[in-house]
């Protein structure tokens, strides 16, 4: 199997995979008032939980990094952190449809991305794609109508922010592999830091989606289509 066969497949999994979180985070948020920023530092933490003790076991090595490696990994779960917590309030705003087709758009903003920080080529076929997409995504969450700006703005904004943070998640981890880092290591220590990140963020006081914000400050989708 060639390198970038292989990359289309795990790409293809991945994606499938990922799909599905926004099913189960919208089903947590309706059915358990799950607040949403809580539920993202649970998914960080837990994917530290699950990871720790098989790495102990079987690569410890892989736990071992210096203070550069440190401080790009803190910035790396920074990253996370932003991604997944707008990305979960995306969900809670508009639903899991729309907010996995509005996270899609971060396909369009790493090429952007890619050839603006990182100098890859963007020749035509690539532009009209990231045109399309992005075109697509603001049909598919009525942006382009006055109305939802003025029903559900925020809903737009973090749909469309957690496109624009994947990407540069995305980009963390092109950069975290450009460098030759171990991809258990990157994903252990990136959730970890994330983990933290997001804790910080739902002791922030007033924030939309913590456990101590009003349930009327960011109303779910069965709450709008009511």
């Amino acid at each position: 199997m060639s390198r970038l066969t292989k990359g289309y497949l795990i790409g293809l999994v991945g994606i499938t995979i990922w799909s599905t979180t926004g099913i189960l985070i919208s089903y947590l948020i309706s059915t358990y008032a799950f607040p949403a920023l809580l539920l993202a530092f649970w998914r960080n933490l837990l994917v530290c939980v699950a990871l720790f003790p098989a790495l102990i076991l079987f690569r410890r090595s892989l736990l071992r990094i210096d203070r550069v490696r440190l401080r790009f990994y803190s910035l790396y779960g920074l990253g996370l952190a932003l991604c997944n917590s707008i990305w979960t309030l995306s969900v809670q705003a508009n639903g899991a449809a729309v907010a996995t087709v509005l996270g899609y758009s971060s396909a369009a903003f790493t090429a952007v991305f890619a050839w603006w920080l990182l100098k890859e080529t963007l020749r035509l076929p690539k532009i009209v794609a990231v045109i399309l997409s992005l075109v697509g995504c603001v049909l598919v969450s009525n942006a382009y109508s006055p109305e939802m700006w003025n029903i559900n703005p925020l809903g737009v904004v973090t749909g469309l922010g957690s496109g624009v943070l994947f990407a540069g998640y995305n980009l963390l981890g092109k950069t975290a592999a450009q460098r030759g880092l171990n991809t258990w290591t990157s994903l252990f220590y990136s959730f970890a830091f994330a983990a933290l990140f997001t804790g910080l963020f739902n002791l922030l006081p007033g924030l939309p989606g913590t456990a101590e914000a009003s349930s009327t400050c960011y109303p779910t989708s069965r709450h709008r289509a009511g």
